[in-house]
């Protein structure tokens, strides 16, 4: 078995754009990403590479790439950091969780200057591993909720993000630990969150890859894809 230092599929893609690394599920016998984050990272002058769930090979898979997205899914498992789990949660599956958690980790660490881009639950495991708070059934106490919900539209407004969204979540960080808030929604949900110190770590709570508005869909991928371009392999 090749090891991923000499998976042919990585090491001779040539230079010449972006290669982006996506997290995706592996369920039954299958890796499961939505074609959106690829066609956006393509129409942003990248590809897209999905990374299957596995534990222990962050360290391998990190110099072959120019950028990271960690995409939506399901939702955390809080217990890993050290806050209950809600009842009504259905959770990701635990090596996406542990595989994310070690990416982010090692990029921290190790690759401070490779971009990221968290996209949903993306966006919740950024702050979580910085330290933050999810706020995990916005229904619970919030009476504008399902306007966060199954693809439902509605207006964020924030440095650099301006203009509607769609959504789909039902949790959200109510505290972003280390991270910065940059855009919010009317309901003071929190939409976006960034880490200044690094020198691109951006996470959106809602799905740019479901719309092609300039500047929150394709700008959200165009902005990140160029700062790809900053981050060569090798």
């Amino acid at each position: 078995m090749l090891s991923s230092t000499e998976n042919p599929l990585i090491s001779t893609i040539p230079h010449g754009r972006p290669l982006i690394g996506v997290t995706a599920d592996l369920v039954d016998d299958q890796i499961r990403l939505r074609r959106g984050y690829a066609r956006c990272v393509a129409d942003a002058g990248g590809i897209a590479i999905p990374l299957f769930p596995n534990p222990g090979s962050a360290a391998e898979i990190i110099p072959h790439l120019d950028g990271v997205i960690l995409s939506g899914g399901d939702d955390p498992d809080t217990a890993r950091f050290d806050q209950p789990v809600h009842p009504s949660a259905t959770l990701v599956a635990p090596d996406r969780q542990a595989f994310e958690i070690e990416l982010l980790d090692r990029l921290e660490h190790a690759a401070p200057d490779l971009p990221v881009l968290g996209i949903c639950l993306g966006m919740q495991m950024m702050g979580l591993h910085a330290g933050g708070h999810l706020d995990q059934h916005l229904p619970d106490h919030l009476d504008t909720a399902d306007q966060h919900r199954d693809g439902a539209t509605h207006p964020v407004r924030g440095s650099g993000f301006e203009g509607i969204v769609h959504s789909h979540h039902v949790q959200a960080l109510d505290d972003p630990g280390r991270l910065d808030v940059v855009a919010t929604a009317p309901d003071g949900v929190i939409e976006a969150v960034e880490a200044t110190e690094r020198r691109y770590l951006v996470g959106v709570q809602w799905h740019p890859e479901r719309t092609d508005d300039p500047i929150t869909g394709r700008g959200v991928f165009a902005s990140f894809v160029e700062a790809c371009r900053g981050s060569r392999r090798g």
